[in-house]
């Protein structure tokens, strides 16, 4: 299971991304637009993108790129199989590239380069992948174009058009979170064109890419216009937004990783939830019983601050909010919420505040549809603080011997029970937008003095 602890964090400082798109397979999230020309070269390209992962299924693949070719059924993909590895595919020449490689980190975002030349005399320069700056040499298939083949991928045309999340004919949609999309047409890059290693830390980051030469099919789309998702910040024909919304642009991105939920945890191959909105909203299936979900990021000291709401009204009482400790691991027959030591919810039936499925504190009145819960957790003093519409109903709980344990968020629904849950980046429309103190994330009410987002840079800071 992807969790993410401070060693796996960078603070503060060099370029920054602020804006990723978060795609949700169930509305059906893409981008397209039709081009408008002849490509710069039909032999030559680079694509680099940064993707945090959603969802996994082992019943389709997500399409991350296409070109559709509106004369005839050849075209070229870049997707996810449903295995999990990726795979580039042209019709010419039968082109695949498939890794062995699994891609199966919801917690971290990865950087893709696909590296197009095919007039390279050496068949394997002719398509070159890169994963965090580093080339993919490890492949279950590698069947590589002919020397000086073009592409049916690099195509263009008034009559042919460019898919972002899904390929012709309305299937593949993608779910998780894009940063940073880039398309060079006419060039072979390599990764430094686009990213670097820290020199501190050895971590992967982003470089600024505005000064590149993308060509005449090329597009930029930094996502920082909530407005206008499909912006070609190089100033090219915009995509067309397809069911994305001003809420789907997240603060989210390869330069600052915030906590989401995980589908990894073993619990769920029994019970298994609604996980969307890059797994920021969660539904129970229907069954009578507890589904439970934990985040990615675990911490062992610091304050930190998120928020939940409560959305989907039936069996809404059953509800739970809170913390679990990861050294629970992945029970396969027991509710967490049973698991002595290891966990603290809030229950909504009447606010009654729970540890170890034992009832600790009381508070009168229930938890009603569309209120925000804010949690407050501090694991240096071993308390954990609930706020129901910005009133505090929970003061200072003693969550027991935090110690070196390191806890996550974590939540129970039940039956239909639904939740939507702000790290820092919401899916869901605020009436207001507070920052931390560090200024990171936005959230309907301000976090409390010393409280903070749950968020790579911040984790790498206080974590």
């Amino acid at each position: 299971m992807s969790i993410i602890v401070p060693a796996n964090t960078l603070a503060a400082g060099g370029f920054s991304v602020d804006n990723s798109c978060r795609f949700n397979i169930g509305s059906s999230d893409h981008l397209t637009r039709s081009l408008g020309g002849s490509p710069t070269s039909t032999r030559k390209a680079t694509w680099s993108y940064w993707v945090k992962r959603s969802t996994l299924t082992s019943s389709a693949s997500e399409m991350i790129y296409s070109n559709e070719v509106a004369d005839d059924n050849n075209r070229g993909f870049i997707q996810f199989e449903d295995n999990d590895s990726f795979r580039m595919t042209d019709s010419v020449s039968s082109t695949q590239l498939k890794t062995n490689r699994l891609f199966r980190d919801v917690a971290s975002f990865y950087h893709i380069v696909l590296a197009i030349d095919t007039t390279q005399g050496t068949a394997a320069n002719r398509i070159k992948l890169y994963v965090n700056g580093v080339q993919e040499t490890s492949f279950a298939t590698a069947s590589y174009p002919d020397q000086n083949d073009d592409l049916k991928i690099l195509t263009g045309g008034q009559t042919n058009k460019q898919h972002i999340s899904k390929v012709h004919g309305g299937s593949g949609y993608f779910g998780g979170y894009l940063s940073e999309f880039v398309f060079i047409d006419g060039l072979q890059l390599a990764p430094t064109s686009f990213g670097e290693f820290d020199e501190d830390s050895g971590i992967w980051v982003p470089i600024d890419v505005s000064g590149l030469t993308f060509g005449t099919n090329g597009f930029y789309l930094d996502f920082e216009d909530s407005s206008a998702l499909g912006n070609d910040a190089n100033g090219g024909t915009d995509f067309t937004v397809n069911n994305l919304t001003a809420l789907d642009q997240s603060l989210d991105t390869c330069s600052n990783n915030f906590n989401t939920y995980s589908p990894l945890w073993g619990m769920q191959a029994i019970r298994v939830p609604t996980f969307e909105e890059g797994n920021l909203k969660i539904t129970g299936d229907g069954d009578a019983q507890h589904h439970q979900v934990m985040g990615t990021f675990a911490v062992n000291k610091g304050k930190w601050y998120w928020e939940a709401k409560f959305t989907v009204s039936a069996d809404i009482g059953k509800n739970k909010v809170g913390i679990m400790s990861v050294d629970l691991g992945s029970p396969q027959t027991a509710e967490i919420v049973d698991q002595s030591g290891s966990c603290v919810f809030v229950n909504e039936d009447g606010g009654d505040f729970r540890r170890d499925n034992a009832t600790v504190d009381q508070n009168s009145g229930v938890f009603t549809q569309n209120q925000i819960i804010g949690v407050a957790l501090n694991m240096d003093d071993g308390e954990i603080s609930i706020y129901r519409d910005n009133s505090l109903i929970v003061d200072a709980l003693d969550i027991g011997d935090a110690d070196g344990t390191y806890v996550t968020p974590a939540s129970v629904h039940y039956r239909d029970a639904g939740m939507e849950f702000n790290f820092g980046s919401a899916p869901y429309a605020l009436t207001s937008s507070a920052a931390d103190g560090d200024g990171f994330g936005a959230f309907e009410f301000a976090p409390p003095s010393g409280y903070f987002a749950l968020c790579s840079k911040n984790l790498a800071e206080y974590g």
